[in-house]
């Protein structure tokens, strides 16, 4: 999962690309960049490690009207300078700039073909496939390119890339991965979610449609749907977890969404004899807020949140995961001690947060703790851009539901129904990709998961 932002038409194009990644930093925290296309048709790039104010700030010598930009987390792979984003890279036709957000589930194969034929790859990440596949393409409009480049590629992406001066948003043929166009003014710009509109000043016009390929350049804005629509396949995980809640994703909005999974957790798993009702913040905020309007329950805030400290989920490692648990929240004791309560979280996929904060929460006094949690249990892998490759990792996959309340240290724990996810979704219970959930997957998994492993680009 990662954050992409395109804008064509601005003076200011590589500033007002830094600005869209600051509300983007909260789907990926591992590396950031931009790529800017000057007047005199030359590229500059400026990537760094970390997040988007360490570093990636300097403009200097980065002037252009065409901009993308790119926040970072890996699904695999090494977390290098190499694997960070925009890819950046020069061809006989001049230079091709790309920003990746989903998983390409045959870039083994895609890969291995490509060096076969001579070429040679800079990265570990799956994007970098896609430009060299636009470089080997026969035809001579930039759209036309990148079309060339995404035939028989399988998975999740949603993509902005520069060639030349030309700006291009594409999204694949199943929608997995959500891309909004706006306006500021006379220019273009594309972003993973609207909040990355609203800080720049730009007005949301509409959804990138699967399978449609967007091209802007000095003539103007035109599209084109050069692959195959297949069905819709959007991830229902966007609204459970990553985007932002003052965001609209897929056409509906997430704070919305997430209060309606919190409304129908509480009615599938009331808790009459809570206290209070409170949340992890800050993802489950919105759900924890839903369950308490329909309990009719106070909610209280029982948890600080540390937000000078990234998201635990999406850090790379096991070991960065549970560093950043231990100095990220601290529980109040003044609204614990002594009290029955609810405790709402929007997933839980590896445990290990969720017991760490299960015990602060005891040891602040609380008497009783029912664990309630607005998805249901994630028993499958995701190969289209979720950071869970493996089966052994997910502990719904390897315990029921009362083992893993024992291993929480909860007093009771519910999970939401894969049908009161669905049905509380904007546009649900259909064209949802729910295969972590329900083991339904879109397309056939990789006969060997590993391979994935090899580096995505996010």
């Amino acid at each position: 999962m990662c954050g992409i932002f395109g804008i064509h038409g601005h003076a200011d194009a590589a500033a007002l690309s830094h600005l869209g990644l600051y509300s983007l930093q909260h789907r990926g925290q591992e590396s950031a960049g931009i790529v800017s296309i000057g007047v005199d048709g030359n590229a500059r790039a400026s990537r760094r490690m970390g997040l988007i104010g360490e570093g990636l700030a300097d403009f200097g010598g980065m002037a252009g009207d065409v901009a993308i930009g790119h926040t970072r987390y890996s699904t695999a792979g090494s977390s290098t300078i190499e694997n960070a984003q925009p890819v950046l890279a020069r061809f006989k036709d001049g230079h091709i700039a790309l920003a990746h957000n989903g998983n390409l589930i045959n870039a083994t194969e895609l890969r291995r073909e490509l060096e076969d034929a001579g070429s040679i790859f800079t990265s570990t990440m799956d994007s970098e496939v896609l430009v060299h596949r636009i470089a080997r393409s026969a035809s001579t409009a930039p759209e036309d390119k990148l079309a060339d480049a995404l035939q028989n590629v399988e998975g999740a992406y949603s993509l902005v890339v520069t060639i030349g001066d030309t700006l291009l948003a594409a999204r694949d043929p199943r929608g997995w991965r959500p891309l909004v166009m706006g306006r500021l003014g006379d220019s273009y710009v594309f972003a993973s979610e609207s909040c990355a509109l609203d800080i720049t000043g730009a007005t949301a016009v509409r959804e990138v449609e699967k399978g449609e390929i967007v091209a802007v350049d000095r003539e103007g804005m035109r599209s084109s749907f050069p692959l195959p629509r297949r069905e819709s396949r959007k991830c229902v995980f966007e609204y459970v977890y990553f985007a932002r809640p003052d965001s609209r994703v897929f056409g509906g909005s997430v704070d919305r969404a997430r209060r309606e999974l919190g409304r129908r957790l509480a009615r599938e798993w009331p808790a009459p004899a809570a206290d209070l009702v409170f949340s992890v913040p800050d993802s489950s905020n919105s759900a924890a807020l839903g369950f308490a309007e329909e309990s009719a329950l106070p909610f209280e805030l029982a948890l600080i949140r540390n937000h000078y400290v990234g998201r635990t989920f999406i850090q790379p490692t096991q070991a960065g995961r549970d560093a950043k648990v231990k100095v990220k929240y601290n529980a109040v004791r003044e609204v614990l001690d002594g009290r029955s309560v609810v405790m709402v979280d929007d997933s839980i996929v590896r445990g290990t947060t969720t017991r760490g904060l299960v015990a602060m929460v005891r040891a602040a006094g609380a008497r009783e703790v029912h664990m309630r949690v607005s998805s249901p249990p994630i028993t499958g892998p995701c190969y289209y851009g979720i950071d869970t490759p493996n089966r052994e990792e997910l502990i719904a996959a390897n315990f029921s539901v009362d083992e893993i309340a024992g291993m929480l240290g909860v007093d009771s724990l519910g999970y939401l129904s894969l049908d009161g996810m669905l049905g509380a979704v904007p546009g649900g219970p259909s064209g949802f990709c729910d295969a972590c959930f329900s083991g339904d997957y879109p397309t056939p998994p990789p006969a060997d998961p590993q391979k994935l492993r090899f580096g995505c680009g996010c």
